[in-house]
Order: structure tokens, then C-alpha cells, then sequence
């Protein structure tokens, strides 16, 4: 990650920083860059080893923020985090300029929710920079994307269309040792496929790139609790705890204290798949 490594031997979490007015999660709290700024010291606080730092919401039906606005609310952030030493600072964004901007303040890793497929030059961006990126896999966009929710084995083909996500980035100059791959819980799957998923999850993991998840605070945990967003921080945990035993290496939370508890609890009696 642009000379910075994370270890993968243990969980590493990652922490949540929502830089939008309308994220699903946490409804604007952040949206300041004070209020940012201490949100991710006390995630750092809690166990977080990286911070990933977004200004547009991906929630179902959400509509693309404009590259300016976007650049104007995580750039003054990760500037600050990385100036203070708080990080690796990682941005969650689709958009190469965005991306770009975000390097230049301090960015170490780049978030990518869309796989590389909403803006082709975010690949190259990354490369040039030598920063690490995550790809997550979704089908077509926060509009639409629930209407593409149709699997015949959903790990299986989760796993292949990521294969070729890679398969680009690489082509693109990213190396391989700088890539982590994310199944997208809660982007383009139902409930019942993000349950079979993260129970086939080692299927992902078997592609032989560190394994990122996203469950938090998601619809399908809301699904089996009959909890509400602001309550799914247990479930959370819980389904971290899983994926850890299936192969995942790094956890990306909004409550990174829970999280922790049972990521430890999970490492020390599981032999997590290599």
C-alpha cells in the first residue's frame, strides 16, 4: 500500500468513515471533518488498522454524487488523518479523479465498490500510484442492482466474476500483491444469497487474494434479527467472526470494538483456511 504493509495473520479491522449526509448507517453524524476527524480516533481507539473514508452513499437506489462534491468532502479528511499519523487512510470511492485527489491528500489504498466497472481509469490510477486496492464484487449500480440479484450458485459465480475483475486490474499494472477482493455483502444478492455466501465464503477465498468483508449493519442481518440499522452491531460481529473461519482476513465495520471481540474470540480457536 504505497510502501506501507498490513499484516494478514491476524483480523484486521477495518473502520468505517462515512463523510455523506445520507448514508444508510449512520445518517450524516460524521459528515463534518471535526466530526470525521474524531470519529476515526476513536475507531483507531477500538482495534482499526486502516480507515476507509467515503463521500458517496452506495446504499440501494442511491444516486452518483458529482465528482467536485465528492472531492471536496473526503479530501480535507484524509489530509487530516494522514497528517496525524491516523491510518492507513484508504478512500471508498468508484471515480479515478476522486481517487486521484484522495492519493494526493494521503490515501494509501483505494475502495472500490463498483469492481473497476463504473470508471475504467481507476485502475491505472492506482497502479501508477503503487497503492494497495480492494474490489468488491456488485452487479450494474446502487440503482439497479437489486433487480440483478439472480444466481444459480452465488459464491461460485461471485468468485468468478471477481476473478475477472483481478484478472483487468492486473492487466491494468496493479501487482498482484497489492489487490484484496471483497464479495460485496448486501450489493446484488438477497438476504438468503448473503447467508449462503458467507457460508461458502472459503469458495471467494480459494482465489488465492486476501479476502475483505463488508456485513455491517447490512439488510440481510437486519433480515434474521428483526433489528434496526442502528442495532446490528452484535450481528455484525457475529458475521465476522464466521467469515473469519471461511477465509476472510480483513473486516470493514462501523463499530470496531464489538468487531474485535469477536474476531479475537474466533482467532484463537479457529485455524482460519490459507
Amino acid at each position: 500500500m504505497a510502501g506501507r504493509t498490513v499484516a494478514l495473520d491476524h483480523p484486521v479491522i477495518i473502520g468505517v468513515v462515512n463523510v455523506t449526509p445520507d448514508s444508510f448507517s449512520d445518517g450524516g453524524r460524521f459528515a463534518t471533518t471535526d466530526r470525521a476527524i474524531a470519529q476515526a480516533e476513536r475507531l483507531v481507539a477500538d482495534g482499526c488498522e486502516l480507515l476507509d473514508v467515503g463521500g458517496e452513499s452506495t446504499r440501494p437506489g442511491a444516486a452518483p454524487v458529482p465528482v467536485e462534491e465528492e472531492v471536496r468532502r473526503v479530501a480535507p479528511v484524509i489530509e487530516q488523518l494522514a497528517h496525524r499519523g491516523l491510518g492507513p487512510v484508504s478512500v471508498d470511492t468508484r471515480k479515478a479523479a476522486v481517487a486521484r485527489a484522495a492519493i494526493a491528500a494521503g490515501a494509501a489504498v483505494v475502495n472500490d465498490v463498483s469492481g473497476l466497472a463504473f470508471d475504467p481509469g481507476l485502475a491505472r490510477v492506482a497502479a501508477a500510484a503503487g497503492v494497495g486496492v480492494i474490489v468488491m464484487h456488485m452487479r450494474g449500480s446502487p440503482e439497479t442492482m437489486d433487480s440483478l440479484a439472480v444466481y444459480r450458485h452465488v459464491a461460485a459465480e461471485v468468485a468468478a466474476e471477481l476473478r475477472a475483475v483481478v484478472d483487468g486490474a492486473e492487466a491494468c499494472g496493479v501487482a498482484r500483491e497489492r489487490l484484496v477482493v471483497d464479495p460485496g455483502f448486501g450489493f446484488a444478492k438477497t438476504a438468503e444469497q448473503n447467508f449462503r455466501l458467507l457460508d461458502e465464503l472459503a469458495t471467494v477465498a480459494g482465489l488465492g487474494y486476501p479476502v475483505a468483508v463488508g456485513p455491517s449493519r447490512k439488510r440481510f442481518l437486519g433480515a434474521a434479527t428483526g433489528r434496526p440499522v442502528e442495532d446490528r452491531d452484535r450481528a455484525t460481529a457475529v458475521a465476522c467472526a464466521l467469515a473469519w473461519q471461511r477465509g476472510a482476513r480483513l473486516f470493514r465495520v462501523h463499530d470496531a470494538a464489538l468487531a474485535r471481540e469477536a474476531l479475537r474470540v474466533a482467532a484463537a480457536t479457529t485455524t482460519s483456511p490459507t
